[in-house]
């Protein structure tokens, strides 16, 4: 544990021309006191530490010194790639890599180029969260993390929609985060499945590693899947006539890939453009079209229908 503060207090003086011990106390999250022996053990193993007193003084590295202990570890490098996420990487549990990575980057850098992280941090930010909602950290996150990134098994108990809960072992191969929602995308016997993690409700990481199938490509895989999942969520038709305004607007308000091929497959009446579309439920259709005001004319099921004539003549009420 202490080599590797001793190694980081190097990196940390070869990337600024000095540092207060306050500084060094918060970066190392350690004591002064700390900072102030580190120091005399890295000048006694040969390590060219100045420190200079007064208000404005610090710790400097003499001459121009520059060490060689810049290697990536292996975790380091992975979450490396993943740096732009800060807020994924602190649910995984990789913030203390992913900040060692960047550090032992910058000092192998020319010293014109170690500003380049701060910079591209100024100028781009990722926000994976959708509007409306609050990100969750899963309370299981951060040991299935660790199987994803170690190749271990995972015995875990999975809560399944409809409240029950089932065992599964699992060779959990990646995870996925979409719209605020982390995923794990995980063999169980013979085959791939998707699991929300934050239904999972208990995880034991077992030291056994598992052997990872070279073909499986998880951008693929998770592309496949959500697909699969839209798909089979649009279990209802409803039969709709759209103004050319509606017909443009309609992949904005349900299914993108449903509104596409329901317009594509549409059929002119007398200007306007009738379309059979599948959709989760005429509840969730309600809700949808209704969005599309006059633009819309809803002509089947006849109970949504209905429902639409009620809510235009309860808006006629209200406005006269």
């Amino acid at each position: 544990m202490r080599a590797a503060r001793l190694i980081k207090m190097v990196l940390l003086l070869q990337n600024r021309p000095s540092m207060t011990a306050a500084q060094l106390a918060a970066e190392l999250e350690v004591s002064e006191r700390t900072v102030t022996r580190d120091a005399l053990a890295l000048s006694e193993a040969g390590v060219p530490v100045y420190a200079e007193r007064g208000r404005t003084g610090g710790y400097r590295l003499v001459g121009g010194y520059r060490t060689r202990l810049t290697g990536l570890g292996r975790g380091e490098a992975e979450a490396l790639f993943l740096s732009g996420l800060p807020g994924a990487l602190r649910d995984m549990g990789l913030e203390d890599a992913a900040s060692a990575a960047r550090l032992k980057v910058s000092a192998a850098l020319l010293p014109s180029l170690r500003d380049a992280h701060e910079s591209a941090a100024r100028r781009f930010h990722l926000d994976a969260p959708g509007w409306y909602q609050e990100p969750e950290t899963p309370e299981l996150l951060a040991p299935v993390a660790e199987a994803v990134w170690d190749d271990r098994w995972v015995s875990a108990r999975y809560r399944r929609g409809n409240g029950g809960e089932v065992e599964r072992e699992l060779q959990p191969y990646g995870l996925v985060l979409k719209a605020g929602v982390w995923y794990v995308c995980a063999r169980s016997g013979s085959s791939f499945r998707t699991y929300r993690v934050d239904r999972f409700t208990a995880v034991a990481v077992g030291e056994e590693r598992f052997d990872r199938d070279p073909d499986f490509d998880l951008s693929a895989f998770w592309e496949e899947r959500s697909a699969e999942f839209a798909r089979s969520l649009l279990r209802t038709e409803v039969v709709v006539r759209l103004s050319e305004a509606g017909a443009r607007r309609l992949p904005y308000v349900t299914d993108r890939a449903a509104a596409e091929e329901a317009l594509a497959a549409g059929t002119a009446e007398g200007g306007l453009l009738r379309v059979v579309l599948r959709v989760e439920s005429e509840e969730v259709a309600f809700g949808q079209l209704l969005g599309l005001g006059p633009e819309v004319e809803v002509l089947a099921p006849a109970a949504l229908r209905e429902r639409f004539a009620e809510a235009a003549r309860g808006m006629a009420g209200l406005y006269g």
